[in-house]
């Protein structure tokens, strides 16, 4: 697939490609060239996309598509975000993320509220328990392990066990968060909006995810420092973040503002690195 614009454009076709079997090329067909930087007062024109997706642009495409054509370029997988939401009805996978998700109230000057968690994956057992099923919570960035032997789990009195595709999951080391919401990005996506807002800059074709909690609003608590300790990670491969929707209403943004899904009271959300990855083009310099 080739997708002529820019980065944004490159997302969205990415959006078609869920299954990761077929390799995507961006093309930026409006390059700031070196004559324009000269000319203009400003280095750079907001206008114009950076193409930090595309492996080709409008200037030489007629020497580098032909190599890609012919077998060359540079064609590596990138990691993408599995987002699937629970609601009362009915389970909604999202299409899979290249850069980031942005979960938050609809009106930015409102507060998110959600209940955060790490899902790891259990085995019901005949006796009304939960026995461990193998499956890994998330490490924090400050670690937080999860259980490693088989052993029967305690039934909290309101229930502890949420499933996903009839899988059902404990969920962990929970937290209540008023926030601006909550950012989740891929190792693609850590240098744009995650980047800006206080996360690092991963490898390029790392496939963890990074969490961050947006404005992260900590009063009277015990436990400030352990809470604020929380306020971002690194989500491993083999790991589940979990959110379960605490506003009236709420609302993911994938890739950017064109592509959202809505969330009501109540609405639970798994996020973790399953989606499959996608074959990129990248630039050779």
């Amino acid at each position: 697939v080739v997708a002529v614009g820019g980065d944004g454009t490159v997302l969205s076709a990415a959006h078609f490609l869920d299954h990761g079997t077929i390799p995507l090329l961006g093309i930026n067909s409006d390059p700031m060239s070196d004559e324009d930087k000269i000319v203009k007062k400003k280095k750079s024109d907001e206008r114009r996309s950076h193409g930090a997706l595309c492996a080709v642009t409008a200037a030489n495409m007629n020497t580098v598509v032909p190599k890609i054509l012919f077998g060359g370029g540079k064609l590596a997988t990138r990691a993408r975000i599995q987002c699937i939401v629970k609601s009362t009805f009915s389970e909604t996978r999202l299409v899979p993320a290249l850069n980031d998700l942005l979960i938050a109230n609809p009106s930015p000057a409102a507060v998110s509220r959600f209940r955060m968690g790490w899902l790891r994956e259990v085995n019901l057992d005949p006796k009304g328990g939960l026995r461990d099923g193998g499956g890994s919570g998330l490490t924090s960035g400050h670690g937080h392990s999860s259980l490693a032997d088989p052993q029967l789990l305690p039934r909290n009195q309101d229930g502890t066990v949420t499933r996903f595709g009839g899988i059902p999951f404990d969920v962990e080391n929970s937290l209540n968060v008023w926030s601006s919401g909550l950012w989740v990005s891929t190792a693609t996506g850590s240098s744009a909006a995650m980047a800006a807002a206080g996360g690092k800059h991963m490898d390029i074709y790392s496939s963890d995810l990074q969490y961050l909690i947006r404005e992260h609003m900590i009063e009277n608590v015990p436990n400030k420092d352990e809470v604020r300790n929380l306020d971002k990670g690194m989500l491993q491969n083999d790991q589940h973040l979990h959110l379960r929707w605490s506003s009236q209403k709420g609302r993911i943004f994938i890739d950017g503002s064109h592509l959202m899904h809505n969330l009501e009271l109540g609405d639970e959300i798994l996020i973790d690195a399953k989606a499959p990855p996608l074959a990129l083009y990248s630039r050779s310099d």
